[in-house]
This record gives C-alpha cells, structure tokens and sequence, in this order.
C-alpha cells in the first residue's frame, strides 16, 4: 500500500488529487493546518487528516513524528499573495509567499526526507505554476495565450521559479528520490475566484501522473499534461 501526504488538500487541486489517489488505492494523509475542515475532507474522501500548518517547523516535525511511513509527498499548500506592481511591492509581501510557497517544502522534506528514503519507490511532486517559468515569461508570444503571464504576481510567480530550482537542487542531491515540479495549468479554484478554464480534474491530472510513477520515472523535470515547461 502506498502512503501519500498531500499539503494543503482540504481543498481544490489538494482535495481533488487526495480523491483520485484515493480511488487508486493510496493511503492518503491530508495535511491542513484547519482541523474541522481537514477532518471534515479526510472523511468525505476516505483519507486521514494530519494536523499541519507548514509554516511553522513545530508543526511539521510534529506531523512526521505521527507517521511511521511515507512513499509520496505532494507539496500543494500555497498562496498566490498580493497582485500588486513592482514599485507597491515589499518585502514583507515576498516573505509571506515565499515562507509557504518556498520554505513550506522545505520544512516538509527536511521533516520526511527520512521516512521516504525507507520507502522502496520514494517520489516527491512539487506544485508550481506557469507563471513560475522565466523563459515563459520573457516570451512575448507566450503573452498572448489564455494566461497571461504578466499579470501583476511578482511575489508569487518568483515564488514558484525559486521551487523549480529547488526541485533541482533536491533531485540532483538525492538521486534515489523520484522529485519533480509541475505545473498543473489554469484551474478554476477557490485560489483563483474560480476564473481558469480547466477543471479541478484536469488540473489535478498531472500531479497524479507524478505521483504514481515508480524508480524508473523522470526527476528533476518541471512537467505538464502537454508535456515539459521551459524552465
């Protein structure tokens, strides 16, 4: 039985990829840092809740303290921050994006990395964007898609190209580890108003895709259901 633990999953891209690895047999941990309502999807989708706010190291050593084994993690939790322009932005706003956005999975992999290693197929996914890719953002053509890439999110787009390099980082570092970024496209969620034209479905596809390969798969790739993101 595989053990997987997705932050950030009592709702949206999280609930949705906890319910289709739940369907493919996974024993799914939803971390949630709000207990009613991380109980409250734990128990609709058949999961378990594991208090955890990523935030704070306390709380996620206490997390990986309540586990005693770990095959995928899923670093979902996120926050787009404030849209703000260059000359309105400070650094207090970089910091709140980038301590949950950034500092989040780092907290979860330092914390875990010892319960994946002893997994015999250890795979990590990290959920970025594609507003985290700068050779889509230096592209004037990429600017005239469905999303437009430079809507004024400079803390959270820059927030998402320091997780693709860490992604890196981390695969290179730990070759027995399956990790990898993706972006999982425009979805309509709460964390947008609702506004992207793809499902919650389709954008949960391609963390699945991530999550369930095995020793054989790609690491250290930024990845799309239309294949690989120019970093």
């Amino acid at each position: 039985m595989t053990t997987t633990l997705i932050t950030g999953a009592n709702r949206g891209l999280g609930y949705e990829t906890a319910r289709q690895l739940v369907e493919a047999g996974h024993t799914v941990y939803i971390g949630a840092r709000d207990p009613q309502r991380g109980k409250q999807a734990a128990s609709d989708l058949g999961a378990e809740y594991l208090p955890l706010d990523v935030t704070s190291d306390e709380s996620v050593a206490a997390a990986a303290a309540q586990l005693d084994a770990l095959d995928v993690l899923i670093n979902n939790a996120g926050i787009p921050g404030p849209r703000k322009e260059a000359r309105d932005l400070t650094a207090e706003d970089i910091h709140q994006v980038f301590d949950l956005n950034v500092y989040g999975p780092v907290r979860m992999l330092r914390a875990f990395l010892p319960l994946l290693e002893r997994s015999a197929n250890p795979v990590v996914v990290n959920v970025s964007s594609g507003l985290g890719s700068i050779a889509t953002a230096v592209d004037p053509a990429a600017h005239t898609g469905a999303v437009p890439v430079w809507v004024p999110a400079p803390a959270y787009g820059a927030s998402k190209a320091a997780l693709n390099m860490l992604t890196v980082q981390y695969a290179k570092q730990l070759p027995n580890l399956r990790i990898n970024t993706v972006d999982p496209g425009y979805t309509a969620t709460d964390f947008n108003g609702r506004s992207g034209y793809q499902t919650v479905e389709e954008g949960a596809e391609i963390i699945v895709r991530l999550a369930t390969i095995d020793q054989d798969g790609p690491t250290a790739e930024y990845l799309s259901i239309h294949g690989t993101v120019p970093w």
